[in-house]
């Protein structure tokens, strides 16, 4: 099994997940709490220097979460024989949250493909500006994309709390899986 210099297997175990997972994790984990003080801020304190700290990277690091939520996809289906057993309930709450990390990001694109107005995260244009608005796609990106990122917002809070109430055989909580791997 490849290991890093500190010793960390690169690849999951049935024992706990490698440094690549562990660092995926932790990583989206920072980006989506910044996402969703982001959003809360535009909720809660519209206009105000907190909102404007903020609301200005939104776009851009969910486009960032997107990506890293089909790089971290892949890695998972690349270690799915080596991943620790959680059981049925945890993988089937870990798929709802990867759908709900794939569809909300999905949603913000075609709404902002829908307006026409381009989109060049970090400089990177995706796709360019047009003429005319797609009101289909807009309005479904309105409609969709907050009430499933405020569902998302739960989902997580219930993945945190499961994962210090959810013991392995040996009475450790299952968040030492993804803090110490092996």
């Amino acid at each position: 099994m490849p290991a890093c210099p500190t010793g960390a297997t690169l690849m999951d175990r049935p024992d706990g997940y490698g440094i690549v997972s562990r660092t995926l994790h932790w990583l989206m984990a920072a980006l989506l709490a910044w996402q969703f003080t982001s959003a809360a801020a535009r909720q809660f304190l519209p206009d105000t220097p907190v909102e404007e700290f903020f609301w200005f990277s939104h776009t851009s690091l969910g486009f960032l979460l997107f990506i890293l939520v089909l790089v971290r996809g892949a890695w998972a289906l690349a270690n799915a024989r080596r991943r620790p057993d959680s059981g049925y309930i945890a993988r089937l709450g870990h798929l709802i949250l990867y759908a709900f990390m794939v569809a909300i990001p999905t949603l913000s694109l075609l709404r902002a493909y829908g307006r026409g107005r381009g989109y060049s995260p970090f400089g990177i244009e995706i796709f360019s500006r047009r003429d005319n608005e797609i009101e289909s796609l807009v309005e479904l990106g309105n409609t969709w994309h907050g009430l499933l990122g405020w569902t998302l917002l739960a989902l997580a809070a219930g993945h945190v709390v499961m994962a210090f109430v959810h013991r392995k055989p040996d009475g450790q909580p299952v968040l030492s899986y993804m803090t110490k791997g092996k």
